[in-house]
C-alpha cells in the first residue's frame, strides 16, 4: 500500500456535482493498493497514520497526532500512486491492484481506521470520477509505502 498523507484545514470530495464527504482539520489520505498487499499492511499503515505527530502543539512544534487535535480523516482511493513512468510518456498502472482485490482492501483500510479511532472515516467512491479539494496546512505532505518499513 502506498499513501500520500496531507495535513489539511479542510478537504472535500465531489462526485457528479454533489459533495460526498467533507472535513475540516485533519488528514486527507490518498491510498493506492497493489497486488500483494495484506491485512498486515492495513494494520501497519493505519497505526502509522493514526500515530503521525504532524500537528502543531502550543509551541508550534509538530508533536500532536490527528487524534490529539480531534481531527477527521478523508480517504480517497488513488490507483495512480502505482503509476510506472519508466517507458515513454504514458504511465502504466500494472502495479495497481485490480478492483476485485483493491476494493475489499480499501474498504478494510477505511473500516480499520474507523474502528481504531472509534470515529467515522470519510471517503470518496472507489472508481468514481472524483473532484478533490483541499487546503493543505503547512504545507505538510508525507508519503508512506508499506513495502519500505525498514
Amino acid at each position: 500500500m502506498r499513501a500520500v498523507i496531507q495535513r489539511v484545514t479542510q478537504a472535500s470530495v465531489t462526485i457528479d456535482g454533489v459533495v460526498k464527504s467533507a472535513i475540516d482539520q485533519g488528514l486527507l489520505v490518498l491510498l493506492g493498493v497493489t497486488h500483494d498487499d495484506t491485512v498486515e499492511d492495513i494494520e501497519w499503515l493505519t497505526n502509522k497514520i493514526i500515530g503521525l505527530r504532524i500537528f502543531s502543539d502550543d509551541d508550534g512544534a509538530m508533536n500532536l497526532s490527528v487524534g490529539d487535535v480531534d481531527g477527521d480523516i478523508l480517504v480517497i482511493s488513488q490507483f495512480t500512486l502505482f503509476a510506472s513512468t519508466k517507458k515513454g510518456n504514458r504511465p502504466s498502472f500494472l502495479e495497481a491492484a485490480r478492483p476485485d482485490n483493491a476494493i475489499p482492501m480499501y474498504e478494510e483500510f477505511v473500516n480499520t481506521l474507523s474502528r481504531k479511532r472509534n470515529k467515522p472515516t470519510y471517503t470518496g467512491e472507489f472508481g468514481a470520477d472524483m473532484k478533490v479539494q483541499l487546503l493543505n496546512d503547512g504545507p505538510v505532505t508525507i508519503v508512506i509505502d508499506t513495502k519500505n518499513r525498514i
